[in-house]
């Protein structure tokens, strides 16, 4: 049975009225996947900074900018890449990004000396630090309002098993020294190769991806743009849904040239004021966490192993956390799950901070993770869900850029705070910076659950 044809009703109408399809199932699996590597390249040099550090015989200077080197190339390559997606389409920037990750990801691997790593990182960092701003944009695009906190989440859980993996991995491959052609391999490296051919795999799925039905619609390309959501439609009807009548209200978004001056203008200005702010501020708690927990535990006089295991049992919070959002991410309003989040964070990193005992650090780090999943996701989401379609990238790759920088600065601010005055300074730092977050939230923050990605 072929789909009902709609007339004279914009594409955002259309696709709010969808159940999930196959396409749908297909996008946020996909994505999920991409993001996957992209936590997984963002945990990977804190995670093994301990190892790294005696490998290379890193000084404290070389080791900041090794930690640091990825965020940059980040910055550099949400900004450029998320205007880029909002001029040539999502789908393109996707496939771009990916592909420069897996490149210099796999050329680091072979890294003879700390700046040739700490170089190729840079320049992986350009490749993937778009994939959160592209992917929040792509699936708010495609994704049925009713439903669409939900499923970013799932494609959130499923990134967030790259933390645990790669926790485990660093965990059992650091110690070990493979042969390959008959010469020694230094396991970190192997850690290196696993996300650059992971990566490329996805890479070769996504290029089945459809573009943005919305974007094309704000471009003037509507026969591409009504033939995906024929598709749509009809995958819709043939599992047995019966359509709902769309949202005549909801008008045909048109392309708009914008600035990132004109994000502090009106109607944007005081939005994008609270989400610069949140984003700057949240990486304290999120990022801050996998930057410096490994090196907090040996500063307590734990072997670098017995740190990687106590990491690596902590990072099994962060899909559960991604998880325990699913169930509630539609029926709690995004802003207050922001601010409740990130006051957990900032008890559990406490606690993490100035614990005493293997069980403490493994739980109150459990817990952390967690709390700092939940968080996550529910950012992402209200992120995504704040601007129109036709800026969407744009302005999400500019706040995704700002936390970027700041996190390539939290080597330098929380690295000196350890050595001078320990894991427990290190975390307080953290819960000052979620509670100055959870007052920016509440005084600034809009309500988006339950509303058209266009509409808000």
């Amino acid at each position: 049975m072929a789909a009902p044809t709609t007339t004279g009703v914009s594409i955002a109408a259309r696709l709010d009225r969808m159940p999930m399809t196959r396409m749908h199932w297909f996008a946020v699996g996909v994505i999920g996947l991409g993001l996957f590597f992209d936590a997984y390249e963002n945990f990977l040099a804190g995670t093994i900074s301990a190892v790294l550090s005696k490998q290379f015989h890193l000084g404290g200077t070389e080791l900041k900018w090794l930690l640091a080197s990825a965020f940059i190339g980040q910055f550099l390559g949400a900004l450029v890449m998320g205007r880029f997606a909002d001029r040539v389409g999502r789908r393109r920037a996707f496939m771009i990004n990916l592909a420069l990750y897996s490149a210099f990801s796999l050329i680091g691997a072979f890294s003879p000396n700390p700046m040739f790593l700490v170089v190729t990182r840079f320049f992986a960092g350009v490749g993937i630090g778009a994939e959160y701003a592209l992917a929040d944009s792509y699936l708010s695009d495609l994704l049925p309002k009713a439903v669409r906190g939900k499923y970013i989440s799932l494609a959130y859980v499923v990134s967030f098993l790259g933390v645990p993996v790669v926790g485990f991995l660093a965990r059992w491959m650091t110690p070990l020294h493979a042969h390959v052609a008959g010469h020694a391999v230094d396991g970190w490296r192997l850690l290196f190769v696993f996300g650059a051919l992971g990566s490329l795999a996805v890479w070769f799925v996504r290029r089945g991806l459809p573009e943005s039905p919305r974007w094309l619609e704000a471009h003037g390309r509507f026969d591409e743009a009504g033939a995906i959501v024929d598709r749509l439609e009809a995958q819709a009807v043939a599992a047995g849904h019966r359509l709902a009548e769309p949202d005549a209200a909801l008008r045909p978004v048109s392309f708009e040239s914008i600035s990132i001056l004109d994000l502090f203008r009106p109607p944007y200005a005081r939005r994008t004021v609270m989400l610069w702010v949140l984003s700057a501020l949240e990486v304290f708690g999120y990022y801050g966490f996998g930057t410096v927990a490994p090196l907090v535990l040996v500063a307590k006089g734990y072997t670098v192993q017995a740190s990687l295991l106590f990491v690596a049992l902590s990072y099994i919070g962060y899909p559960l956390g991604a998880a325990l959002s699913l169930p509630i991410v539609e029926r709690i309003e995004r802003k207050y799950l922001v601010i409740g989040s990130a006051g957990l964070m900032a008890v559990f990193g406490v606690w993490f901070g100035f614990a005493a005992s293997a069980t403490q650090i493994v739980v109150a780090g459990f817990l952390y993770t967690c709390a700092s999943n939940l968080f996550s996701n529910a950012y992402h989401v209200y992120l995504a869900d704040s601007y129109p379609t036709a800026i969407r990238g744009t302005a999400a790759g500019a706040a995704y850029s700002l936390s970027k920088i700041v996190t390539a600065l939290l080597p330098f601010v929380l690295l000196p705070l350890l050595d001078s005055h320990g894991g427990g300074m290190v975390f307080a730092v953290v819960a000052v910076a979620m509670v100055l977050l959870m007052l920016n939230v509440a005084v600034l923050g809009h309500r988006s659950t339950g509303q058209s990605a266009d509409a808000i």
